[in-house]
């Protein structure tokens, strides 16, 4: 009963919230809403009974009795539900889950026009933005990617995943060390991409938008015979950026094959990513320490000359199948080479060039790096499948084995507080790296061909992560018993340090269903980190124990009313450790300072995730997440931003984001509305990162094998920073309003 009152309540408030909203739609918006849909109602496609689109899923036949079979199932569960996942090694579903894996599937991200990683954050509980394509999740930073189950990334650092080759993306909530080795407590990212299926399909879409937008994309896919099939696709897609001098151009190659061996998949796949990013790479903008921005949040640092370029190649060779009725199997093989090159005017001080208290004029040096990476990931893993103890018993085991390599090629022009002098007095030299100032930025100054660039040596590092699993699951009729066990061994190598390790990581958890559609969940499982090989060194007291994290996790899942709503709760507590800190003492007499793992951040939590349907024509996906990250441990000596008691860094308290949409079947049309809201938080230095609400809303529309969406994002025009960095870098801010429309047609 209440659990019941519960998806009530929200489903009332919901209605009201999206309706209020919707009145507060500023002239702007409803201009450019209302002439579509003017557009669309006198359109003579529409003035007369269309047959519908082929894809059921989003069109209801036109038949009075089919229209009915098709309103009565569940659009939401079908459309946006967290279907069955093997990112948990055991494919589940969401009832019979002892963790949290919220996906987010190709239907929802079509229908929110996502492109790349940030476009969807808002559709996961707990997750907000961090910097570039890093998030913090159940309080904790989290960088960590994986595709199709195996470590490694196409993208470097700085380059945000897209997602024109991906057919969904599972986010693992919480500590998941037994499962894929190290990484951050707060759980990880694992994007599955699309793969050769023998039913035949193909688009062709273009779009046009905001800040010069323009691109398109292709895709083919079927049966090439009975027992093989094959699939490419081609994206490409500019922009200008809202940000001064910064533009973007982005090019996906992607292909894949598949050879049916008598019950054996084998599958190839080859994927080429290439990302021009002009003036890049973007930091932040000044803020005081209130977080108001001290300049337009247009504002750059970096000049029109300035770039961060990518080329990325990756292949990968999976082969799957069963080896006999009780055991199936699971093997790929990727290799990832890709090349980041970028020149950048990195900000390095903010100064007040008047005295008048007010920050005015920013210092820069520039920087020109090249790193070349290879990556090697291997996993295979193996599911047994039988009766044991009156229960139904699966077993997992595997290995997964990374090498990754980096060559960096490492140049400066150091900035010099004789720079900033001469500007100040006018005497400039040619080499000078000329400071920006806030308000009027002088760009076209200054050129890099100029600049007195210092390189490092070469530097290569290299890593190395091999783990082996097991996990062990009973189900009875009522209840599940999940218990797991992880061996890691792992090695950190620079030209200058060395640096190895093992670990051993656990999982146990259990479900009891009340119900054949309510069921509650635990789990107790942990995670690890090394620390960085920098931090390695003796000279600092060095080496170190990884950074860990334990997880105490609770909670419900369930399908409801007549499984037309997924609600998922859960609680949790999560404790990291072992973070590093300075003692202040030098006992060697080395003129370096030594460290200590003595940092502790405890993470409080609970989450709400809930996907229903309104109505039979009105579907709504919601996301909450409350958190509070602590410092439960310092030493005082630095290391952890603020103090005991005070909350973390870039963790905020709230985070809440929505999407709703309504469908119009007699007009082909959809309505969608969306919002993500986060609350304050702190930047790494200590200042304040506001809280924000952002709006967007499409409309889209479909006949016969066309369709258009319309999409507005920012819809109130709200300034705002996604998160904050440190001082001098200032904080990301986020996108003002913008649109775009995309046309698609399906053969």
């Amino acid at each position: 009963m209440i659990i019941k009152t519960v998806i009530i309540c929200v489903r009332v408030l919901a209605f009201h919230y999206t309706f209020f909203i919707t009145q507060q739609l500023d002239f702007f918006a409803m201009k450019y809403l209302a002439a579509f849909i003017a557009a669309s109602l006198t359109s003579p496609a529409l003035s007369q009974d269309i047959a519908p689109p082929s894809d059921t899923r989003e069109i209801s036949p036109v038949k009075s009795d089919q229209v009915e079979r098709v309103v009565v199932t569940s659009r939401a569960i079908n459309l946006y539900r967290n279907g069955n996942s093997s990112t948990g090694k055991l494919s589940v579903d969401p009832l019979n889950s002892t963790q949290q894996i919220t996906t987010i599937n190709e239907s929802l991200i079509r229908d929110q026009g996502a492109r790349n990683a940030k476009d969807i954050y808002r559709n996961i509980a707990g997750v907000s933005q961090f910097s570039y394509a890093g998030v913090t999740a159940r309080g904790f930073r989290q960088e960590e990617i994986f595709f199709d189950g195996l470590r490694g990334d196409p993208y470097v650092g700085f380059n945000v995943p897209q997602l024109f080759n991906i057919e969904r993306v599972d986010f693992l909530k919480g500590p998941a060390g037994m499962l894929y080795g190290p990484g951050a407590p707060g759980g990880l990212f694992n994007y599955v991409t699309k793969k050769p299926t023998s039913e035949f399909d193909a688009n062709a879409r273009i779009i046009a938008g905001s800040h010069a937008r323009f691109g398109g994309s292709a895709e083919i896919n079927g049966a090439i015979n009975d027992n093989q099939n094959a699939r490419a696709g081609v994206f490409y897609e500019q922009q200008d950026t809202y940000r001064d001098n910064s533009d973007s151009e982005v090019f996906i190659f992607d292909s894949g094959y598949t050879y049916d061996l008598q019950g054996h998949l084998l599958t190839l796949q080859y994927t080429h990513y290439s990302q021009d990013l002009g003036a890049n790479r973007l930091r932040g903008v000044p803020v005081d320490d209130s977080g108001n921005f001290l300049t337009n949040p247009d504002w750059n640092h970096n000049e029109a000359s300035d770039f961060l370029n990518l080329r990325s190649d990756s292949v990968q060779l999976s082969l799957e199948g069963q080896l006999s009725d009780s055991i199936s199997y699971d093997t790929r093989l990727r290799y990832i080479n890709n090349e980041q090159e970028q020149n950048y005017h990195e900000p390095r001080a903010l100064i007040d060039s008047d005295g008048d208290g007010n920050i005015d004029l920013v210092g820069r040096e520039f920087r020109d790096q090249l790193r070349e990476q290879e990556q090697l990931s291997f996993g295979a893993n193996f599911v047994y499948s039988g009766e044991w103890l009156g229960a139904d018993h699966r077993t997992a085991f595997g290995i997964d084995l990374y090498k990754g390599k980096e060559d960096a090629l490492l140049g400066a022009a150091a900035f010099q507080q004789d720079f900033v002098l001469r500007y100040l007095s006018g005497t400039s030299l040619e080499s000078d790296i000329i400071p920006l100032t806030l308000t009027n930025p002088n760009y076209g100054i200054t050129q890099s061909e100029n600049y007195n660039v210092q390189f490092r040596p070469l530097s290569t590092t290299e890593q190395t992560r091999n783990g082996a699993y097991v996990l062990n699951e009973l189900a009875w009729e009522q209840f599940t018993f999940v218990a797991g066990l992880r061996y890691d061994q792992f090695e950190d190598e620079t030209s200058s340090a060395i640096f190895d390790d093992s670990n051993v990581s656990f999982r146990v958890g259990g479900i009891y269903k009340i119900s054949a559609n309510i069921s509650l969940y635990g789990q107790w499982a942990d995670s690890y980190e090394p620390q960085s090989v920098s931090n390695q060194q003796v000279q600092a007291g060095g080496p170190f124990e990884p950074t860990t994290g334990d997880i105490i996790e609770g909670g419900v899942n369930a399908e409801l009313f007549d499984e037309t709503t997924l609600l998922r709760l859960a609680v949790y507590q999560i404790t990291r450790q072992n973070l590093l800190q300075s003692t202040g003492e030098d006992p060697e007499g080395d003129g370096i300072d030594n460290v200590a793992p003595e940092g502790e951040v405890t993470s409080d939590g609970f989450e709400v995730e809930v996907i229903t349907d309104i109505t039979p024509n009105w579907i709504l996906s919601v996301a909450y997440g409350y958190n509070d990250a602590r410092i439960t441990a310092d030493n005082g000596g630095g290391g952890i931003s603020n103090s005991v008691g005070d909350r973390f860094a870039n963790a905020p308290q709230n985070q809440f984001g929505f999407w709703t949409r309504y469908q119009i079947p007699e007009w082909d049309l959809a309505f969608a509305f969306g919002g993500n809201y986060v609350d304050d938080q702190l930047s790494l230095s200590g200042q304040n990162v506001k809280s924000y609400f952002i709006a967007d809303a499409s409309i889209t529309w479909e006949v016969d094998n066309y369709s258009v969406l319309f999409r507005i994002d920012n819809l109130f025009d709200k300034e705002y920073a996604e998160s904050g960095f440190i001082e001098r870098t200032g904080h990301f801010p986020g996108n003002p309003r913008n649109g775009f429309v995309e046309f698609t047609f399906k053969w």
